[in-house]
């Protein structure tokens, strides 16, 4: 609503007039309502004309809330005929769960990014739509880029390009790959502080469908045991969950050379310069220990018992000397009962080589009786092997229950020797040693011991964050071959990761990843004869708190066109 005026020779009369679009569509207005005249408002509203015009404004806000609140409660009549078929080729599915994911991606202002993007490469696509396209479906709909083109012509909103543009942006993407990495870290500062004064580290690999290797696509060790080969990742994390670089590297490079290079792109570009570094024992060589000592940064890294000097991993199993975490209590492990519930510890000086560090071991009655049960089925299945006489030769899985089964040469009288095999118990005991025990390495020499177990405990999120990207959202196996193109693909898998995370943080400990996934791809509306949509899915706590954190609402019976552009610009921020 707008205020409008109408002079005469005598008199000036005020309006509030609303604006439409006729049916040759072209936009008017009407008058809805008058006021008065000059003369007439300016003895109640006056002095001044200026004083009759500001109060017929805030007269014509009041009209606008009031006529969107009719539209609101507005029953909506549609009629439907039962002997007239539906036309050839009309769309009444649509996707809905991307206006969350919506929300999220423009508050990092990622549509900004693109922005930069055109201005600097000058192209005519919309890059911005592709780009958000691109992430929306790896969440919804994981599969190639053609099939993801398609989902997102289900959506409310659909692309605005065609399909030849998405692999011209793909190249775009994958060449800006790390400048969009430091804008999304930039931008992630406008929904709260990052946590970033501890980085989680991590590589994991994936594989591609082709036989024969190809750039930095190359024969690996898969994490999937996959024979084809691979191009390995590597990914910091910041100590809220949320992803904050990632790098990619030849599938058959020891993954210790990843963390430098990224490390001094998080150092330059990001501008992080005080953290704690973690990462398990794999990434966490003598040689990267030193580097994360120098600067102000520092490092927690897990530590392998079976792998310190004899004198060390002595003291490690020794049953006594150590303390209950909460209370500093002494406590000799041998005499705590199979149900208790404590953690406990012990600590001292610590220098394999040059650098001075602190170890501490940790024991937990709870992880031990886990890895007792885990060995007891491994030794049950090893002796049906035995039973069975089906005892492969070699097993190189170091969990296999195959390696409880020893080998002997034993010689009967008169004839050739022969191979015997039998339960190793001595293997048993010596891996049972070992139960329970946890241990981490630091330079944090006078640190509180349950901060820095607290930080250590947290390396579980960067292995789900792993899990996500690979099972939720199918980053593998990957079908594209162009180095640039697959810098791009796992750039978007890697955003969509971001702005998931931040969807869960702001929903909070409550709903599991499952929960939540299912639930966005289940937002899905029908569409009703050119006037509007119905929603298809359940209403439940969930999306109630989805609908709170965005700041707009679909779960009306019915939901007018008008209204869901309204959605539309709330999610983008443009209200």
């Amino acid at each position: 609503m707008k205020v409008t005026t109408s002079k005469s020779k005598n008199s000036e009369s005020f309006y509030i007039a609303k604006s439409f679009i006729n049916d040759k569509g072209i936009s008017t207005s009407v008058n809805v309502r008058k006021l008065g005249t000059l003369n007439e408002l300016l003895k109640e509203h006056g002095p001044t004309r200026d004083d009759v015009m500001a109060w017929a404004r805030e007269e014509a806000k009041k009209e606008t809330q009031k006529y969107k609140k009719e539209q609101q409660n507005k029953a909506v009549q549609i009629t439907f005929h039962a002997d007239r078929q539906i036309p050839y080729d009309q769309q009444v599915f649509y996707r809905g769960g991307y206006l969350f994911l919506q929300t999220v991606y423009y508050r990092l202002h990622i549509d900004k990014i693109c922005r930069k993007l055109r201005d600097k490469y000058k192209f005519k696509y919309d890059i911005n739509a592709i780009l958000s396209d691109l992430i929306y479906a790896r969440v919804l709909e994981p599969s190639s880029k053609r099939s993801t083109f398609h989902t997102a012509s289900e959506f409310l909103e659909t692309p605005s390009y065609l399909m030849h543009d998405v692999y011209r942006a793909l190249d775009i993407l994958g060449s800006e790959c790390d400048f969009i990495q430091s804008e999304v870290y930039k931008n992630s500062h406008l929904l709260g502080s990052r946590n970033d004064k501890i980085l989680y580290y991590d590589c994991t690999n994936y594989y591609f469908e082709i036989e024969q290797e190809d750039g930095e696509k190359k024969y690996g060790k898969s994490k999937e045991h996959r024979p084809n080969p691979i191009i390995q990742m590597g990914l910091f994390m910041d100590g809220d969950g949320i992803p904050l670089a990632f790098s990619l590297f030849p599938g058959n490079a020891n993954e210790q050379t990843s963390l430098k290079p990224l490390e001094e792109k998080v150092l330059s570009e990001f501008g992080c310069q005080k953290f704690i570094y973690c990462s398990d024992a794999g990434l966490g060589s003598e040689k990267i220990r030193t580097y994360n000592h120098m600067g102000a940064r520092a490092f927690i890294v897990t530590q392998s018992i079976k792998k310190l000097q004899a004198e060390d991993r002595e003291w490690a199993l020794s049953k006594t000397g150590f303390k209950r975490v909460s209370d500093d209590k002494p406590v000799d492990i041998s005499t705590l009962s199979e149900d208790d519930k404590g953690l406990y510890y012990k600590e001292e000086p610590y220098t394999p080589h040059k650098l001075h560090q602190r170890l501490i071991v940790t024991y937990s009655p709870k992880f031990a009786r886990y890895q007792k049960m885990i060995r007891d089925r491994q030794i049950d299945r090893a002796q049906k092997m035995l039973d069975s006489g089906s005892v492969k030769k070699e097993r190189r899985n170091p969990n296999d229950p195959a390696r409880f089964i020893g080998k002997i040469a034993a010689t009967d009288a008169g004839e050739a020797a022969k191979i015997h095999n039998y339960l190793d118990t001595d293997r048993i005991d010596s891996e049972a040693l070992y139960d329970g025990l946890y241990a981490v390495s630091t330079d944090l020499l006078d640190d509180d011991v349950n901060n820095i177990l607290k930080v250590s405990e947290g390396r579980w999120e960067i292995e789900e964050c792993f899990r996500i990207m690979k099972t939720d959202f199918e980053a593998r196996p990957v079908f594209l071959q162009n180095e640039t193109r697959i810098k791009a693909h796992f750039l978007t898998c890697y955003l969509a990761l971001i702005i998931y995370r931040y969807l869960e943080k702001e929903l909070g400990s409550n709903f599991t990843c499952e929960t939540i996934l299912d639930t966005l791809k289940e937002i899905n509306f029908a569409g009703v004869q050119e006037q509007g949509y119905m929603p298809l899915y359940k209403r439940d706590k969930l999306t109630d708190a989805l609908h709170q954190i965005c700041g707009f609402r679909t779960d009306y019976e019915f939901i007018t066109k008008r209204q869901m552009k309204t959605i539309q610009k709330k999610s983008k921020g443009r209200e």
